[in-house]
Formats: structure tokens, sequence, C-alpha cells
């Protein structure tokens, strides 16, 4: 089980600040190694976590920059993102 997977698990059980500690572990992994798409996928979930924390202003900042590399990689992902987005967007 990935970093990723099991930050996946924390949050589903509502565990988010033990998620979010984790989702940051496997940001900093995926930047360092250079993997792209875990790294907005990592984004995404983080802006997600704070989407559900009401804290707008860090989630668009977590979510932008995911749709801008989902976008980047011609991802079918990045609907999904921009979608979350543009929620978050109209409720900040």
């Amino acid at each position: 089980m990935t970093l990723h997977q099991l930050a996946i698990l924390y949050a589903n059980k509502g565990n988010v600040d033990e998620a979010i500690a984790l989702f940051n572990q496997s940001l900093e992994i995926n930047e360092r190694v250079g993997n792209a798409k875990g790294k907005a996928n990592t984004l995404w979930w983080l802006g997600h976590l704070a989407e559900q924390q009401g804290e707008y202003t860090k989630a668009i900042s977590y979510l932008q920059p995911a749709l801008e590399i989902l976008q980047r990689l011609k991802s079918p992902d990045a609907e999904s993102v921009s979608a979350s987005l543009d929620r978050v967007m109209r409720n900040s």
C-alpha cells in the first residue's frame, strides 16, 4: 500500500489530520521523483479535504496547480478537478 492509498483510507474513515499528513508526505515524494500525475492527484485530494473543512482559499491553492498539471498531461481527470475548482470558487 502506498502513502497515497493509506492517506485515502484515513480520509475515508474521517481521520482528516492523519490523511493530510500522509498526503503531504506523498506530495513531497512525488515532487522529488518528478511524478507529475501523482503530484496532481495528491493536490486534488488535499484540495478536496480543504473544501470539506470549509477552507476554500486553501482548497483553491491545491486544486489550481492540480488542474494545470492534469491539463498539461492531457489527463481525463482534468475535467473532474475543473468541476471541483469551479464548485469551490462558487462557495468561497
